[in-house]
């Protein structure tokens, strides 16, 4: 199948030759093409340029006319939880009254609530509570997603939620990554045994998860109160043996080690990062680790914003991801994540679009494949209404700008 986009008032990340990801000043810089065409054929971007350079042949595809509009890539989500069951707006209501995110979880809430409603839930039904939100974030221009488990906590709810995940790559467009987060919390049975849990993480989940293939990373925990560095680890060398590389949740409640040691094991990505200084920015300046901040968490919980301009000023890439879940960050809304990022982060609009499309799919191992308009790439894009810069995506932070959204080469019907 063939499309042709034209007329396109600007195409956005345009990248002749793309590098692995954007970092420092360079992520203030922005390639766009002004009254362009983009050309998809076999799901693979093909050509593009500028509309009075388009080949004058006959094209036998679809022709979408995009005057007023943009194009952009697709964003690229790179930390979910999006395979749950049910919600916790009631713990919202107690986070409301002044109940920490701590608090609530010693009370039974928060993750260990999550685990008991996924518990009594069957695959079927979390597969299709699962699909809702695949088509939702979609809908709102994601192109690829990383999501992970982490609310089963036991050997059989692990393996169910990965089977879903496993389910919605095989039966949606968008590209998925999955995530093994069997260190997500500690069941309340092991609060005063943790590394006994350990035990079951690395003797049983893990050679479970890698016999049956259902993982491309792994993901541990490793903040104050939940693993340690230690544990972690201990988590992080045996899924060497399965081939998973590490995807660290770090520091988001304190300086917990977490940073440090997701370098050691080079890890794709650290996430959350609130608590950031002078060492972890030095650790991920010698590093292949992508720094993802998720803004959504901080915002919804109240918790201190991550040093982005002094991370950024060192010289770091930076992705931001929805961290879509049921407990601290409910929406997987990428085009607000961006508002966030300008609103509450202080960065350019341009370094948003590098974080939540290039440098977002380094941090799922997709920068060969997604993130820029490249010659090659999966023709992952998504057409913007009419808007009169690309500053206003994050600017117009309530309004929906995603008009239609193309995935593999093929528009896609879904709506919000």
């Amino acid at each position: 199948m063939s499309i042709l986009i034209k007329n396109i008032k600007s195409l956005i990340n345009v990248v002749d030759q793309p590098r692995p990801w954007v970092a420092g000043p360079d992520m203030s810089e922005l390639s766009t093409l002004e009254d362009a065409y983009l050309l998809m054929e076999n799901g693979k971007i093909t050509d593009f340029g500028k509309m009075n350079n388009f080949p004058h042949r006959e094209f036998g595809g679809e022709v979408i006319d995009a005057s007023g509009r943009m194009v952009f890539p697709g964003f690229c989500d790179s930390h979910t939880h999006l395979v749950y069951a049910g919600s916790r707006e009631i713990e919202y209501s107690d986070k409301i009254r002044g109940l920490s995110y701590e608090e609530i979880a010693r009370r039974g809430g928060g993750i260990l609530n999550s685990a008991k409603r996924l518990h009594s839930t069957s695959e079927d039904d979390l597969y299709e509570q699962s699909l809702k939100r695949v088509e939702e974030i979609m809908a709102l221009g994601t192109g690829a997603v990383e999501i992970k488990s982490g609310y089963g906590l036991t050997v059989e709810d692990e393996l169910k939620m990965l089977k879903v995940i496993k389910r919605l790559k095989e039966t949606t467009p968008i590209t998925i990554k999955a995530t093994f987060l069997g260190a997500h919390s500690l069941p309340a049975e092991y609060k005063r045994n943790p590394d006994k849990y350990v035990d079951i993480v690395v003797d049983e989940m893990l050679p479970e998860v890698g016999k049956q293939h259902l993982a491309d990373y792994v993901d541990v925990f490793c903040d104050r109160g939940f693993f340690t560095v230690e544990q972690t680890d201990r988590i992080l060398n045996e899924a060497l043996r399965y081939g998973m590389q590490p995807k660290i949740h770090a520091n988001e409640l304190d300086y917990s080690g977490g940073i440090q040691v997701g370098v050691k094991h080079k890890a794709l990505s650290v996430d959350h990062l609130e608590y950031t200084g002078d060492e972890e920015i030095q650790a991920l300046l010698e590093s292949q680790t992508m720094p993802t901040l998720l803004p959504g968490a901080a915002f919804f919980l109240g918790l201190v914003d991550p040093p982005v301009r002094k991370m950024i000023q060192a010289g770091l890439p930076i992705a931001l991801a929805s961290d879509y879940n049921p407990g601290s960050s409910p929406s997987g809304n990428m085009k607000f994540i961006m508002s966030l990022g300008t609103i509450k982060l202080k960065m350019l609009p341009e370094e948003v679009i590098h974080a939540v499309t290039g440098n977002g799919a380094y941090a799922m191992g997709l920068q060969d494949e997604l993130g820029t308009i490249t010659k090659g790439k999966k023709a992952n894009v998504f057409i913007t209404k009419p808007i009169p810069t690309y500053a206003f995506m994050p600017y117009a932070y309530g309004s929906h700008l995603v008009e239609q959204v193309i995935l593999n080469g093929k528009v896609q019907g879904y709506h919000v």
